[in-house]
């Protein structure tokens, strides 16, 4: 009777045209908008790369053109430097080619036309030279017994600042959008989860009454529609996590497979919530629906959905509710993977999820058991 009930169960839900699409279409086409939106944001404001740059020469700098070749070239290049005249270079600025110009004689100034980041490290690189530079020249007119010492510390200062990442996973900001996205998508299974116990119950809807006059018992009526229920909800989160990495090529890091799981158990997460909601009184079908829909979009929106750093604020407010909240221990346990080395938050995260549904699924059915009907 339970591999009965659960073939039906999964048949039944496959067939429901809303589920299709707020499982997996809708998903598809806000993943999609997100790329569009977000897709290279990180790389444009954030991330700098090799920094085109015109050097105009107005008098010869050997010291000064050493340098510009040092930090042009291996693998990690500060400047992508060409050596112009200066009005092909003020032309290059204009056309948006190059984002400074650096005069490079007596005396080294720069020209940019913009505020943005690589215009700043094209300011700071200047302003350290500079002031490298007059340290050397005023050792030299003043002591020149200690240049070679001076020359010595701050190429030593140099050479061993290193830079020494705090990870090596995707630290692109705008990443947590998509986290989000497999978090609503894991929420959303609350509705199925509500239509698991919406049918087990003989004074809410007719197949409780059928199912209430059935010869198989309710626990394993109950768990054989919940198991089928985690099973689509799975296959809906698997398509989820698959459309963004492997479409939309979103970078979820070297431990893709363990997004999987943790996806996978948001959404066990997700349906034993809304079935617990849905063994909770006699509210009609629609009321328990529009719970399950408020809660589950309120906590995505706290956990970083409409507005990016919303769970950071909650992180200072109220430190212990994104251990609670279902859509931040997802988007947490995936993050994890991407930025930590170890697999302890990732665990933490997963072992949460799975006590916090196995709550719900016993509070649920202990409501739904409990119940006895005079007339059917």
């Amino acid at each position: 009777m339970f591999l009965h009930n659960l073939l039906y169960e999964i048949k039944s839900s496959l067939r429901v045209r809303d589920l299709i699409f707020w499982l997996i279409l809708f998903p598809i086409i806000l993943g999609t908008f997100f790329k569009i939106a977000f897709g290279d944001l990180y790389e444009k404001e954030t991330k700098v790369s090799a920094i085109p740059t015109a050097i105009v020469e107005t008098a010869d700098n050997e010291a000064f053109r050493s340098v510009v070749k040092s930090v042009s070239e291996g693998g990690e290049t500060l400047l992508k430097a060409e050596y112009l005249t200066e009005d092909e270079a003020l032309r290059k600025l204009k056309d948006g080619d190059i984002k400074g110009v650096i005069y490079s004689g007596d005396k080294i100034t720069l020209t940019v036309s913009g505020d943005g980041v690589e215009q700043s490290v094209l300011k700071l690189f200047i302003e350290q030279y500079t002031l490298r530079e007059k340290i050397i020249t005023d050792t030299i007119k003043n002591d020149p017994s200690k240049a070679q010492a001076v020359i010595a510390a701050l190429s030593e200062e140099l050479t061993t600042s290193e830079e020494e990442p705090l990870t090596n996973g995707n630290t692109d900001f705008y990443m947590q959008y998509f986290y989000n996205l497999i978090a609503m998508v894991a929420m959303y299974g609350s509705v199925t989860g509500l239509h698991v116990a919406m049918s087990q119950q003989a004074n809410l809807s007719e197949l409780g009454a059928r199912k209430c006059c059935s010869a198989t018992p309710k626990s394993i009526g109950i768990l054989a529609s919940l198991t089928g229920t985690w099973i689509v909800q799975s296959i809906c989160m698997v398509v989820c996590v698959s459309y963004t990495a492997f479409v939309l090529k979103v970078d979820y890091g070297e431990r893709l497979p363990l997004v999987y799981i943790a996806a996978v158990c948001g959404g066990i997460l997700g349906v034993s919530f809304g079935f617990f909601v849905g063994s909770i009184g006699k509210m009609k079908q629609g009321a328990k629906v529009s719970i399950c829909m408020s809660v589950s979009m309120a906590m995505c929106f706290l956990s970083g959905l409409m507005v990016g750093n919303m769970k950071a604020i909650m992180a200072d407010k109220a430190p212990w509710f994104n251990n609670i909240n279902p859509a931040a221990l997802v988007t947490d346990s995936i993050s994890a993977l991407n930025l930590y080395s170890s697999f302890d938050v990732f665990v933490t995260k997963i072992i949460t999820m799975l006590v916090i549904s196995l709550i719900f699924y016993v509070l649920g059915l202990l409501m739904v058991r409990r119940r006895k009907y005079a007339s059917l």
